[in-house]
């Protein structure tokens, strides 16, 4: 017969059933750690408030970067790929303001001498290789005949406008003055005072911009005495008919414009077929693309040249974020029609 022992028992029940040897914290530990954990969060979130602004500040670089460099990009190639530059014009000595440099800034710097406001605009014939409708023909021929800008009309641009159309042309301050649309140059509604001849013969340093629908003021279709088409006739038709194909002023100049419209920098494309609703193609056919935004400046000179040289054009572009301030800047010189 086993016996127990009466005081281990009770000694290892008592262990089993008495309070539970736990820690825990008081109220005063735990608003301590509250305390601590907030200060922890508080540190924690500035870090990453501060690491997001650097983010966004090193985005928003970047991001001026890429525009700056794409618009520049896309008026470089214009140059280039031109053969000739329409805007700036050279200086005109009859005016008190530089026609050669055009110039803008956001927010908008005073106006020289007499223009009533700083314009930045730089205009090229379009590259003659576009062909936009895939026709097989490029765009630039408009009667198809293989050449171009043969049989200019009085109004160079056919766009109904004096100059190129919502352009300011000159510089002054003012677009489309005069009402002429045969003043190419917006001189003031004087027309076909520069035919196309080689020499400045309306006195502005600008050489054969503003000619008249028989381009080179001769009175004989084409140039007198010459067969121009190869047909084995010699001046036949009108003298408006600078080809000689029987038609008169059916090849026109295509402008390729860029420009600022309120700090964005805007490409102004010309295109074939009758985007403005008018019934038929013409000047005032384009399409417009936003190239850069937040634009603080844009300069664009034509530089002298002399000797034959061809000409060239300095182009700076400065972009300033909106928000931090900071600016990118971008400046290069191109040579007209230098990839052609």
């Amino acid at each position: 017969m086993s016996t127990s022992n009466p005081r281990s028992s009770s000694r290892r029940q008592h262990r089993i059933a008495g309070p539970c040897q736990l820690s825990g914290f008081t109220l005063i530990e735990l608003l301590i750690s509250l305390v601590i954990g907030s200060i922890l969060l508080l540190a924690l979130n500035g870090l990453v408030g501060q690491g997001l602004q650097t983010y966004d500040a090193v985005n928003g670089e970047a991001d001026l970067n890429r525009q700056a460099r794409f618009a520049m990009e896309q008026m470089v190639r214009a140059v280039s790929h031109s053969p000739q530059l329409l805007l700036p014009l050279n200086d005109n000595p009859a005016t008190n303001w530089p026609e050669h440099i055009r110039e803008e800034t956001i927010p908008a710097s005073p106006p020289i001498g007499d223009s009533v406001a700083a314009t930045a605009v730089l205009a090229l014939i379009q590259d003659r290789s576009i062909d936009l409708d895939r026709d097989g023909m490029p765009d630039a021929d408009q009667d198809g005949d293989g050449r171009f800008d043969e049989d200019l009309s009085s109004d160079i641009t056919n766009d109904q406008s004096p100059g190129i159309y919502l352009v300011d042309d000159d510089g002054d301050g003012l677009v489309d003055e005069g009402g002429n649309p045969a003043d190419d140059d917006e001189t003031g509604g004087i027309s076909g005072d520069d035919p196309l001849n080689g020499l400045d013969d309306d006195g502005d340093a600008t050489t054969d911009e503003d000619p008249d629908n028989d381009v080179n003021l001769d009175g004989c279709p084409g140039i007198c005495g010459v067969d121009e088409d190869g047909d084995g006739l010699v001046d036949e038709s009108v003298a408006s008919d600078d080809d000689e194909d029987g038609l008169s002023d059916e090849d026109w100049l295509d402008p390729l414009v860029f420009y600022l419209d309120n700090g964005t920098l805007m490409q102004r494309s010309p295109v074939p077929w009758d985007e403005s609703g008018s019934g038929g193609v013409n000047g005032r056919d384009f399409v417009t693309e936003a190239l850069a935004e937040n634009v603080s400046r844009m300069r664009i000179e034509r530089l002298p040249v002399a000797g034959g040289r061809a000409v060239q054009v300095e182009l700076i572009l400065e972009l300033a974020d909106p928000v931090t301030g900071d600016t990118v800047s971008l400046e290069t010189r191109v040579r007209v029609g230098g990839a052609l």
